[in-house]
Formats: C-alpha cells, sequence, structure tokens
C-alpha cells in the first residue's frame, strides 16, 4: 500500500481562537520540540490574523513602533559600539533588528535575536518568532529554527543554545540565541501575547469586516425568496434554469433563495427583512475597544480614528502612562540582555539608551537636554556638557538634515 505523505495542517483557512494556547506545551515532532499551540502552528495562525484585521494590525504596529523608539543614543567616542549600532549585520542597523525582534514580541509574547560571534566581531540577527522552537530535552536550553513547520524536514533545521551560552559551529563560528518571552503562568517554553484574552474580539472584527464585503458584493441587495412558477418538463430544466438564474440575480450564494413549482401562477419575489444593522455596527465598535484593552494600549496612541477626535493632552497624558509602565520597561528588558551581549566581546554598552520621541513635540525648545530626560523620566547629568544643548538647537540641527 503507498504511503501518504502527512503535509500538516494548512493554516490559510484558520484563525486562531484561545483555546489553541490555553494549554501547556506539548512534546511534538517525535519529542524533539515543544508545541507552541495545539498544532504547533500557533505563531503561524497569530500572523494570518495581523493580515487579516486592520484594527488588530494598527494596535500592534502602533505598540511595536512606541517600544522599538526613534534609534539609540549611545557613547560616541565608542568606535566599535557605533558600529555595530550602525551596522548589527552586513544589511541591518541594531535598531532594524530591535524593531523587528520587539514586533515578534507584540505579535507572539516571544522575540528572538540571533548573536554571532565572528573573528572577534560581533554581529546580531534577527530571526522570526514563527520560525523557532524550543527543543526538548538536556534543560530546554536550544532553539530549533525551521523554515517551514507546516511542513517540517529535519535535515534543513538550525539548533542554536540559548543566550548566555555559545557554541561553535561548522563555520568555525560562535553562536547563541535570545529569546525574550512575556511571562505567563503555566507557561514554560514560551510567552503568550497581552492580547491572547481579545481574540474572540479581533476575530469579530475580522467577521463583521467580512460581512460588510459580502453586502457589496451583493450590491445590498434584500435577502429573500424567488418562487419561480413554470411547468417544466424535467427536474433537471428546472436545476438547469435555477442555477442560471443564481449565477445572473443572486450575488453570493445565500443571498437569495430560488424555489420551483409546477404550479399555474406568476414568479413572485419576497424579501426577508433584516434591521440587524445596527446591532453589527455596535457589535465591531466594543470589539474595537476591547482590542485596545487587550493588547493594554491606549486609544489614543493606536492610530485609530475617532469622531470625537482626540485631544493633544489626551493623547500626551497616555503618551506619558505608556512610557512607565509599557516603554521603558520593554525597552530595559532588551537593553540589559543587549548590554550583556556586548560585553561578551569587551564592549561598554552602558551608554546605549533607546530614543524616545512623543507623539506631540510638548517640551518647550528652551528646555536642555538634561532637563527633557528628567521629564521623561530617562537618567540624566546636568553637569553634562552634552546634555547642555538647548532642544531648540537640536530641532534645528536635525532639521538640516533631513
Amino acid at each position: 500500500m503507498a504511503k501518504t505523505k502527512n503535509k500538516g495542517v494548512k493554516v490559510a483557512n484558520n484563525i486562531p481562537i484561545a483555546g489553541d494556547i490555553l494549554r501547556p506545551a506539548t512534546s511534538a515532532n517525535n519529542g524533539k520540540v515543544w508545541t507552541w499551540g495545539s498544532d504547533n502552528l500557533f505563531p503561524q495562525r497569530l500572523g494570518l490574523l495581523a493580515r487579516s484585521n486592520s484594527i488588530h494590525r494598527g494596535i500592534m504596529k502602533s505598540k511595536a513602533d512606541y517600544i522599538a523608539g526613534c534609534g539609540f543614543a549611545y557613547d560616541d567616542g565608542d568606535t566599535v559600539l557605533q558600529r555595530i549600532v550602525e551596522r548589527a549585520n552586513g544589511e541591518q542597523s541594531l535598531a532594524e533588528v530591535m524593531h523587528r525582534a520587539i514586533y515578534d514580541k507584540v505579535l507572539t509574547g516571544n522575540g528572538f535575536i540571533e548573536v554571532v560571534i565572528a573573528y572577534g566581531q560581533l554581529l546580531l540577527f534577527h530571526q522570526d518568532a514563527t520560525r523557532c522552537r524550543v527543543a526538548k530535552g538536556d534543560g530546554d536550553t536550544h532553539i530549533i529554527i525551521s523554515k517551514d513547520w507546516d511542513n517540517h524536514i529535519s535535515k534543513y533545521n538550525v539548533t542554536l543554545p540559548i543566550f548566555p551560552v555559545f557554541e561553535q559551529q561548522a563555520d568555525k563560528t560562535m553562536r547563541s540565541i535570545i529569546h525574550l518571552k512575556d511571562y505567563e503562568p503555566m507557561y514554560e517554553h514560551y510567552g503568550v501575547p497581552d492580547y491572547v484574552a481579545g481574540l474572540i474580539d479581533a476575530r469579530i472584527g475580522f467577521k463583521t469586516a467580512n460581512w460588510n464585503e459580502q453586502r457589496l458584493d451583493n450590491s445590498f441587495q434584500l435577502s429573500g425568496v424567488m418562487s419561480i412558477a413554470q411547468d417544466f418538463e424535467s427536474e433537471q430544466e428546472a436545476n438547469d434554469l435555477v442555477r442560471k438564474v443564481e449565477q445572473k440575480f443572486a450575488g453570493k450564494p445565500g443571498q437569495v433563495m430560488f424555489t420551483i413549482s409546477n404550479e399555474a401562477g406568476s414568479s413572485q419575489f419576497t424579501p426577508i427583512q433584516s434591521s440587524n444593522e445596527g446591532d453589527w455596527l455596535n457589535l465591531h465598535n466594543v470589539a474595537k475597544e476591547d482590542m485596545v484593552t487587550a493588547h493594554s494600549w491606549y486609544v489614543s496612541l493606536s492610530g485609530l480614528d475617532y469622531t470625537t477626535g482626540i485631544s493633544a493632552d489626551r493623547m500626551l497624558n497616555e503618551y506619558s502612562v505608556a512610557l512607565a509602565t509599557t516603554i521603558i520597561p520593554e525597552q530595559s528588558e532588551w537593553l540589559n540582555v543587549i548590554r550583556k551581549v556586548l560585553a561578551k566581546v569587551g564592549v561598554d554598552g552602558s551608554s546605549l539608551e533607546f530614543i524616545n520621541k512623543a507623539p506631540i513635540i510638548e517640551k518647550p525648545i528652551y528646555m536642555k537636554v538634561w532637563e527633557a530626560r528628567k521629564a521623561d523620566g530617562m537618567d540624566y547629568d546636568e553637569n553634562d556638557p552634552a546634555q547642555q544643548i538647548y532642544l531648540a538647537n537640536i530641532s534645528r540641527a536635525g532639521g538640516a538634515n533631513e
């Protein structure tokens, strides 16, 4: 008997539900990795959902953008640190690598950065979180990277130790991988994204948008029953007529139901009146508000267009709260591990800091840099000559560079 290859579960038609993740990981792939979700494809499902719901995607992008900041400040006298910041690897800056890892962490609750030490130089590469799984056994201290977990072929795997452990690879480089995850009780191997409790709301937003698309495809025709009265010679003739009429008039299947009758009389259309548009709109709006809450984020920072408008004061107040409760704590988590990585090659990363920029410039231009840093809750040194510059001078310099 010929054997049929199991190609796994396709993700395209499976929007995630909370049940995909609301259980601890189990072993899969012959016990070699800990599953990520019920079928080991939960991050792929989260990516699909992010591409299917504009509100959900907008909130995530906004949150990731604010956490990633506007680049890095550092001691420009350290040429090695400058090289890493400007060129973390052959193609990307440290800001680009960090932004991708931070977005992954917002999307999946997990972020991965590969660390390479080659000929005494440090290189940092972002690794797509959807490709990474925790290896089972030996203390669960390794990450297995595969390009396709849906059609998994183990010979193409790359296995790296979790930082701070390094292992020499076939190319003689020393490699490790950073794995940062959002803490969740009961989950040891993978983090859980903040919005996990809002997956139902994200699905509702997807379905209401899909419902509107179907109505548009039907040119907002009324649903109803079309009764066709005609004397047919055979059942096949009647079915052929129904199919032709459906193709021309019915729009989406189910918009209009056709019935046939051999009785004398005229054909007629009986509309099915529906007044649930308001219910759908309310459902969509409630789901939108719940998604912002589930993401632990703020309406004014999410880029959502509200007809009532959002005041500048509200935006600045919510940014200040987000800075203290979400942005700086997340940045500190990443900075702590990046500084430890830098220390591995003898680089002092203590001066490395994210640059944060408020959505609205509220500081007076006559404020000095150290005063602005103090107002943002950042470390400052009022005696540092570099922090004696007025914000007006920085703004003019930035404008000239642009």
